[in-house]
């Protein structure tokens, strides 16, 4: 890569360090890389921030260090091998790595360096219920409501991990403080009230059993839907859902249908699944 063409790439001066580093971190995280040809691991490492740099379009600047010109910032800043990272942001070192590092590491880095709070929120939050790690999720969220007690959308997802978690009395009283128009406030209150039918219906082994006895038995094939959906097995939830729709409108008011949106809200627009099965039901119907 051209250092030149790009500023976000700059070779580090000791004479523009100031500048160059110190008060541009003051806008943008700045890494600085100590590496040189010599060593093909630096070369790799140099090559995967080279490509990560341009891919983030400005919201980190690479500073290279080449040892085998110029060794006196490596010593001021302590570097141990070569390649080393030093990450100074608002002035000061604020991470560093020793050695080869691959590509996820280093994306790794960067995402953490250029993402907002709400951002990793998101995908702290995203880990913590794809393990079902529901306590987690919610210390996440509580420290957010912490630090925006004015944002409702933490609000709607704290309801929506109670629900998941079984709290329907802490989810009900965290809904009632959710104010109306809020973005997804009914995902919580869709979720809970399917929790709360889910409670009066059983357990899903003891339905699905009826369901290999009489499969057209449409009552116990809604059973099955919603305790599925309560249980988050959404797929085969909206399978059910959907040989209501497509075996009988008449049932329970379209009840095949009813469900499928419902369970579909749950899932959110961007679901797969959920587009799948919207797309499913639009061609049946039309």
């Amino acid at each position: 890569m051209n250092v030149d063409a790009n500023p976000t790439v700059f070779e580090i001066d000791p004479n523009t360090f100031q500048t160059d580093v110190i008060e541009r971190s003051k806008q943008v995280p700045v890494v600085l890389l100590f590496w040189t040809d010599q060593v093909a691991p630096a070369v790799d490492t140099k090559a995967v921030l080279e490509t990560l740099v341009a891919q983030y379009q400005g919201k980190f600047a690479l500073g290279l260090s080449d040892v085998a010109k110029d060794q006196a910032l490596a010593q001021q800043l302590r570097v141990q091998g070569i390649p080393s990272i030093r990450v100074i942001a608002d002035g000061q070192i604020v991470e560093q790595m020793e050695g080869p590092q691959g590509e996820v590491a280093l994306r790794e880095l960067v995402d953490k360096l250029t993402m907002s709070n709400s951002d990793l929120l998101q995908d702290q939050l995203a880990v913590h219920i794809e393990s079902q790690d529901w306590d987690n999720a919610l210390a996440v969220l509580q420290q957010a409501i912490k630090e925006e007690p004015g944002n409702a959308g933490y609000k709607v997802e704290w309801a929506d991990v109670l629900v998941r978690k079984g709290d329907l009395d802490g989810a009900r009283t965290v809904v009632a403080t959710i104010p109306e128009g809020t973005p997804e406030r009914e995902r919580p209150l869709t979720r809970l009230e399917i929790g709360e039918e889910a409670a009066g219906m059983g357990d899903l082994e003891d339905v699905q059993a009826e369901l290999e006895t009489n499969p057209a038995d449409l009552g116990v094939r809604y059973r099955a839907s919603i305790l599925c959906a309560a249980g988050g097995v959404y797929e085969e939830a909206l399978e059910h859902a959907m040989f209501i729709l497509q075996t009988d409108r008449e049932f329970e008011d379209d009840i095949g249908r009813a469900t499928m949106v419902r369970i579909m809200a749950l899932l959110g627009k961007d679901s797969d699944i959920a587009k799948q099965y919207r797309r499913r039901m639009f061609n049946f119907m039309h």
